[in-house]
């Protein structure tokens, strides 16, 4: 996407954002029509249309907020999506004159806080005052995303932190304000409507996330004022889905990212796939032929096991559009793990090689991901690909970057895994190294779907099994190799109800505690999926032991922090819903 000869430049100094005395007399478009132009540049969007929808906010972005809040956030999600450095440069200096413009229309002298001393008064602020807190609390979050990703140190790490606080006690605020409202006759308007939408928008998604966060780090956070609800955010989320307000379409988004992706890969697996169905239904009528709606449609095909449908529509996604590249990169993604679940590694490699290529999000974990494929396939089809596997792992280390001055934990993973590659090093093979990456993604639970995937990936497992039992020349990584290989073999055997043989495995792997030299995920990784065994078995008491155990006596292993969210999430569900089962 070009620049745009009139976007603030980049390096330009953030400007104190304070009130003007009055609204500038340039700007014409009253709030109605500006909610109504920006809810069209959305279906633009939706609709393949993103420059389209560009150019009909473009006029009017530095004098009305719905056209700032809709220009800044196109461009923000496009940085989201390529990483690129220039895009995410484009869109801070954005985001900044959209605040500039939001903070005009806010409350002279209007600060954080300040709302709720004006609830009791509330024929102080107008209606126009009031969609400007909400369009200005949804681009401070833009703000603090984008400078989570935008520099390596901690001081953009911590100012982040700030925009993200002062976002939350804005919505508060106005969330305090709704309800004080909720009985004024005004509160049928349109107006108030769409104001309603952005409450339940950002104050949904809020508690949706603070709620996935694990207890120690949520206790902190509540010192400073934040709290999450799982229930209250779910519930706030499906009204605002409700109705016809710009927000509703963006609190659907929200929840379907939750169920498809959040859920499964920072919970327990417990996404509402049929609700997750029902929110799309309407929005696949509307647009066919959208890359965003069709992307979620494979999505869900996919998490149904239904894993060849999963393929069409992501390749149809693929081809629905040519304009933002990102789209394909994602897909690209969702289609190597698609195939990766069906072990059809040709195909796997063909879109691992592909985001090597095209895609700047993570050359570690892409190399990496192509070189564990490679792993998986026969000497014979390896050469045809022309690729060195030794030279492909050894590369990851080199790859690694550092976001928010901090590496990413699947590229530390990936980097662990990769050094027994290292150069001056008689290279011992990894053993089963896409699985393990595909547990590391929560795959096994969507392979679960589908009984003879299972049935296959335990054909695989028990080969590799049976090859390490009679290896003549047992190496250092041995044990830890073996282990692996029991976790694996004990998720199939989980998955399938074959509950006594999982328990095992899993059994094989904690009484190998002391002897495992490098993989030491492993131990806390198997307490927690013994745990999710006796919840299924009904001992949720043992369940919990368990959990706690993995959670409070293990610290600096790989994927940490994955795994003390997804024990937070599965200790939350056995206290609301004891008899559920992952």
């Amino acid at each position: 996407m070009d620049v745009m000869e009139d976007a603030p430049r980049a390096d330009d100094e953030e400007r104190f954002e304070d009130a003007y005395e009055r609204i500038p007399t340039a700007c014409h478009m009253d709030l109605q029509s500006a909610i109504r132009e920006t809810q069209c540049a959305l279906n633009l969007v939706l609709n393949n249309k993103f420059s389209e929808a560009l150019d009909l906010l473009k006029p009017w972005w530095r004098d009305s907020m719905y056209h700032a809040l809709g220009y800044s956030s196109i461009l923000v999600m496009q940085a989201a999506m390529t990483f690129e450095q220039r895009d995410i440069q484009m869109a801070m200096a954005t985001i900044k004159e959209a605040l500039h413009t939001c903070q005009r229309f806010r409350k002279k002298n209007s600060v954080v806080g300040s709302l709720s001393g004006l609830i009791n008064r509330q024929s102080n602020l107008q209606e126009e005052e009031m969609h400007a807190e909400l369009c200005y609390a949804e681009c401070l979050l833009q703000k603090a995303t984008l400078t989570f990703v935008q520099d390596e140190n901690m001081i953009s790490f911590i100012k982040g932190g700030i925009k993200i606080r002062s976002s939350y006690l804005i919505y508060k605020d106005c969330h305090n304000l709704l309800n004080a409202a909720a009985n004024d006759t005004d509160s049928q308007s349109d107006l108030h409507r769409q104001f309603e939408g952005g409450v339940k928008l950002g104050i949904g998604s809020f508690n949706l996330m603070l709620s996935l966060l694990p207890q120690r780090i949520l206790r902190l956070l509540e010192f400073i004022g934040f709290s999450g609800n799982r229930e209250f955010g779910l519930s706030q989320l499906q009204e605002g889905t409700c109705g016809s307000t710009l927000r509703s379409i963006l609190c659907t988004l929200t929840l379907l990212f939750y169920h498809t992706y959040v859920s499964l890969v920072l919970g327990s697996g417990e996404g509402n796939v049929a609700e997750a169905q029902a929110l799309l239904e309407p929005y696949l009528l509307k647009y066919p032929k959208g890359a965003i709606i069709q992307f979620y449609s494979a999505r869900l095909a996919a998490l149904q096991g239904r894993f060849e449908k999963a393929c069409l529509g992501y390749q149809e996604c693929v081809s629905s559009q040519q304009e933002w590249k990102q789209i394909h990169h994602l897909c690209y993604w969702e289609l190597m793990w698609t195939h990766t679940y069906q072990q059809d590694w040709p195909q796997a490699y063909r879109y691992a090689q592909l985001l090597c290529r095209e895609s700047r999000w993570s050359k570690a974990i892409y190399v990496y991901q192509k070189a564990a494929i490679l792993s998986m396939m026969s000497e014979e089809d390896v050469k045809k690909t022309g690729e060195d596997v030794l030279e492909l792992f050894r590369q990851v280390e080199g790859l690694k970057q550092r976001l928010a001055g901090k590496s990413i934990p699947t590229e530390k993973f990936a980097v662990r895994k990769s050094r027994r590659y290292k150069a001056g090093l008689v290279p011992v093979p990894l053993v089963l190294p896409a699985l393990e990456m595909m547990y590391v993604w929560s795959g096994f639970t969507i392979v679960a779907k589908r009984a003879d995937c299972s049935e296959a990936l335990l054909v695989t497992i028990e080969a590799a099994e049976e090859q390490l039992r009679h290896d003549p020349q047992p190496s250092e990584f041995h044990v830890d190799d073996t282990c692996l290989v029991q976790m694996l073999k004990g998720l199939c055997l989980k998955h399938a109800g074959r509950l006594l043989q999982a328990e095992l495995c899993f059994t094989h792997v904690l009484s190998s505690e002391n002897r495992i030299r490098y993989d030491h995920y492993l131990v806390p990784f198997t307490l927690y999926e013994l745990a999710l065994l006796y919840r299924q078995q009904g001992d949720d008491a043992k369940a919990a032991a368990f959990m706690e155990n993995a959670k409070s006596n293990y610290k600096d292993y790989s994927m940490e922090s994955r795994l003390h969210f997804r024990i937070h999430a599965a200790l939350g569900s056995l206290k609301s819903s004891p008899a559920a089962t992952p």
